[in-house]
């Protein structure tokens, strides 16, 4: 009768565990893709900057803008 309740307690360690390292795994994914956003959203910013800067130019050359 002890070894009853003692064995519920290990499988529901058990099913415990796995879950949590699928929730590990899960979250490790999220990050890794979390980072790949990042690095592509300063890419598009930097060219965006870049765009910017080379509008300004073409405005002045064209005397668009006020002094």
């Amino acid at each position: 009768m002890t070894e009853e309740p003692h064995n519920l307690i290990l499988d529901f360690l058990r099913r415990f565990d796995t879950r949590l390292n699928r929730i590990e795994e899960d979250i490790r994914d999220v990050k890794f893709r979390l980072g790949s956003i990042e690095t592509s959203v300063a890419h598009v910013s930097s060219k965006m900057d870049r765009f910017d800067e080379r509008i300004s130019r073409i405005e002045r050359r064209l005397d668009l803008v006020d002094a």
